[in-house]
């Protein structure tokens, strides 16, 4: 194919995607996505046509900035870096253009200044060093022995057996793990080698006399050579310097056969090896943080059997607890044979000079053998840091910046907004546990992907959950709507990847699933960079004797620490005080009653005499506390519910259908200060949503529906009609006055459900490391003052981050 029948076959394919982006593309729904992974694959199979398909996408970027068309601005940037990144060779003029174009996106706003400054950093760095992008991706993807850059990326599919089809779980399982099992450490060490020499030497570079020698070798020489070409890269000589290094290596390779005789084939491009995959069943409530301890510190380097058994050593016991006071005095897991009186103590012969050994230490105890995991001489070899040294000051060299040092774990949920939902509760019990002990935080940089996924039929456990497709995915929906890239790319998996899983056997499907799969996932997880913030809620029992103390001046400080959510509070505010008022009568239902008789508040005063107000209705059952991220459903107990209170025509209860209900709220106004509201009313159900409808919408506010019962009396005797209320707030208190039961389901999930609730208190959750710094200062802070010290600079609400292509565009 001549030259330019390859430049207007690539030209026709850029302007089929930006079509796609607009929603004009003539391809089924179901095809979306695939015209970028073809576009790529074209690319691969003739790599000597990347500088072209770069210079058409530098065309189009400016194009799009002369005609303000900036939708395509960041689709088109990352498809040119992620073609930058697998060319061979790309001409310095292109780089420079490029670049210059990063550089004027730093005077837009975000999302483009912060991808610009991204890419125009890479682009510097790339500029003066061909190859540098490709060979530290795979390097890090791969955890390559690099001493310049030590840092390592695993990419982990986490997917709920319960809510997703087997189907599903086992062709990903063995697509992950066939993907795994073809890339080993010296193949990819043969990949940086040779991509590393062609970048530097261009077409002189014979890449197939290189690749056969390269195989030819064995694993600790292939390691050799590779840990030459990355040290003559990565020290900081000339430009000149470096090539001529890489000339004397590439001729150690090939012999005695000079650089300039290869054959003229031209550009010979290097696959870009797919990133470490694993995949798990999301089986256990710790799984992840499982997961996460054994990939900073794998247990055969960690924890060798004669070592689990033992108690770390007394002078490194001190290192990992001394960064959090609460722990300095923690016991660990001994059965005490002794009194535990002083007097009782053997005698102390002599004083301690260390101050590690000046501890009380119990004697004939038997020891507790604890779980690998959570062993303290497991965090302490994982945190890598030398004896002497706190474990939060990690290794690297002096000019490292702390973001290279630092280990990347990429997890990528796959399902539905109910795997969202235990991510969020996996995602609090981590960051509780990091604020009592640090030790992920330190080492680990946590990135959160969403790919969604439709269930199939439904478990038998998950019977009850009844929501349909669109109302599973509303998170999924949202970041299609604030990114168009998420939802070409991202969203259209969400029907593949169970269409692919049950496609029959053949080699066509091996093809399509293995290479299709796993590429769109690395796509993802490679240039899905910027974040989207969701608000995490706590759920709690609410209790009267606290009252309007310190929570209530928690959550005030709270809500005026929500500046982030100023411009949704104008959004919305300006539709609440008709919203308010306004009766929706969407789903009337009207049920007779003939009986003239009230015998309705025959327990208005029962509610006197209750003590504190807990969350369930047996005063024996403790208080729960949970969060959610997407809704909380609130249902009456025992009494019909919405759809058959519109349906049904039938005689109900002497006090009609629902129950009494107390709701307490703050408002969100257009000022966004504090204004407290109270309703009394006769509810079936109450529905909290946290994923706004509308992509103007902001998030970390609630939109709450209570379904109201309206009572009529006429002649034919009493009806009852369903009236749909609705108002935003970010703080809201239910109360059961008459201890009526009620249920509570979180996230959609049917497993989550609490039942016999008469009582609870929806807030925004706070960062456990804030509360705890908090509850610290306000200890030894001498007039009590609250927001002082490092207070200030923490942050305070829990925000779960869910990494897209462009986060949420202006």
């Amino acid at each position: 194919m001549e030259s330019s029948e390859v430049e207007s076959d690539i030209l026709r394919r850029v302007r089929a995607l930006l079509r796609e982006l607009d929603g004009h593309h003539p391809s089924c729904q179901s095809d979306r996505g695939m015209l970028r992974w073809t576009l790529h694959k074209k690319i691969q199979q003739n790599p000597g046509t990347s500088c072209v398909l770069v210079r058409i996408l530098v065309k189009e970027l400016e194009r799009a900035e002369r005609g303000d068309l900036r939708r395509y601005i960041i689709p088109l940037l990352h498809t040119l870096m992620y073609t930058l990144i697998q060319a061979p060779r790309v001409p310095d003029e292109l780089c420079a253009r490029v670049y210059d174009f990063c550089k004027r996106l730093l005077t837009l706003p975000q999302p483009f200044c912060t991808i610009g400054l991204d890419y125009a950093s890479r682009l510097r760095v790339e500029r003066t060093a061909p190859g540098t992008l490709y060979r530290r991706m795979v390097i890090s993807e791969h955890g390559l022995p690099s001493a310049p850059a030590p840092c390592q990326e695993r990419i982990f599919i986490f997917a709920d057996p319960e809510l997703l089809p087997e189907a599903v779980c086992k062709a990903l399982l063995s697509d992950t793990e066939a993907a795994r099992l073809s890339q080993s450490p010296g193949g990819c060490m043969g990949c940086v080698v040779t991509h590393t020499l062609q970048a530097a030497l261009g077409d002189t570079c014979d890449i197939h006399g290189l690749r056969a020698r390269l195989q030819a070798l064995s694993p600790g020489d292939v390691e050799r050579w590779f840990q030459q070409v990355v040290a003559a890269v990565e020290e900081g000589s000339e430009r000149g310097q470096r090539t001529a290094r890489l000339e004397g290596i590439y001729r150690g390779l090939l012999g005695s056969q000079p650089a300039g005789n290869a054959p003229r084939e031209g550009l010979q491009g290097t696959p870009l090896p797919n990133p470490d995959i694993s995949f798990h069943l999301w089986t256990e409530d710790e799984q992840l943080w499982k997961e996460l301890v054994l990939f900073l510190r794998p247990l055969s380097q960690s924890c060798e059997p004669e070592c689990l058994g033992q108690d770390p050593d007394a002078a490194e016991v001190p290192d990992i607890l001394s960064e959090c006071d609460c722990c300095g005095q923690s016991r660990f897991s001994v059965l005490s044979t002794d009194s535990g009186i002083e007097r009782d103590l053997p005698a102390q012969e002599e004083p301690c000079a260390e101050p590690e050994r000046s501890r009380l230490h119990r004697k004939g105890g038997i020891k507790k053998k604890p779980f690998p995991l959570d062993s303290v001489a497991l965090l302490q070899a994982g945190s890598a840091a030398p004896a002497g040294k706190s474990p939060g000051k990690l290794p690297g060299g002096p000019g490292m910046p702390p973001e290279q040092r630092l280990h990347t774990a990429r997890l990528v949920l796959l399902g539905d907004d109910r795997i969202l939902g235990r991510l969020a509760q996996a995602f609090h019990s981590l960051r509780k546990r990091e604020a009592r002990r640090v030790f992920l935080s330190a080492r680990l940089n946590l990135q959160f992907y969403h790919i969604p996924v439709l269930p199939g039929q439904p478990r038998p456990s998950a019977a009850a959950d009844h929501a349909g497709p669109e109302e599973l995915c509303e998170v999924a929906g949202y970041l299609g709507r604030a990114d168009p890239w998420y939802e070409s790319n991202v969203n259209t998996l969400c029907h593949m990847i169970p269409k692919l899983a049950t496609m029959p056997s053949s080699p066509s499907r091996a093809l399509v699933t293995d290479l299709f799969l796993t590429d769109v996932i690395a796509y993802y997880a490679r240039m899905g960079t910027q974040p989207v913030c969701f608000q995490v809620h706590s759920v709690k029992g609410e209790d009267e004797d606290e009252g309007e103390g310190e929570d209530e001046g928690e959550d005030e400080d709270e809500g005026e620490d929500e500046g982030e959510d100023e411009g949704e509070g104008e959004d919305e505010g300006e539709d609440e005080d008709e919203d308010e008022d306004e009766d929706e009568d969407e789903d009337e239902g009207e049920v007779e009653d003939e009986d003239e008789d009230e015998g309705e508040d025959e327990d208005e005063d029962e509610d006197e005499e209750l003590g504190p107000d807990v969350l369930f209705q047996d005063p024996a059952q403790d208080p729960a506390e949970d969060v959610f991220l997407t809704e909380l459903l609130t249902q009456a107990q025992d009494s019909p519910s919405h759809r058959e209170l519109s349906t049904a025509k039938r005689k109900g209860p002497l006090d009609g259908p629902g129950i009494d209900l107390t709701v307490t709220y703050r408002k969100v106004v257009l000022s966004d200060r504090q204004k407290e509201l109270a309703l009394s009313l006769r509810s079936t159900g109450l529905l909290m949503k946290a994923i706004p409808a509308e992509e103007a919408e902001g998030l970390g506010c609630l939109s709450v529906t209570i379904t109201e019962i309206i009572r009529t009396n006429h002649l034919a005797g009493r009806s009852f009609s369903a009236v749909a209320n609705r108002f935003k707030t970010r703080h809201l208190k239910v109360r059961s006055p008459e201890q009526r039961p009620f249920t509570v389901r979180l996230d959609k999930d049917s497993r989550r459900t609490y039942r016999d609730v008469i009582g609870l208190e929806v807030s925004p959750c706070l960062e456990p490391s804030y509360c705890l710094q908090k509850t610290r200062t306000m200890k030894l802070s001498p007039d009590g003052a609250e927001e002082v010290g490092l207070v200030k600079y923490l942050p305070k609400s829990l925000l779960l981050p869910i990494n897209t292509f462009a986060g949420v565009t202006q």
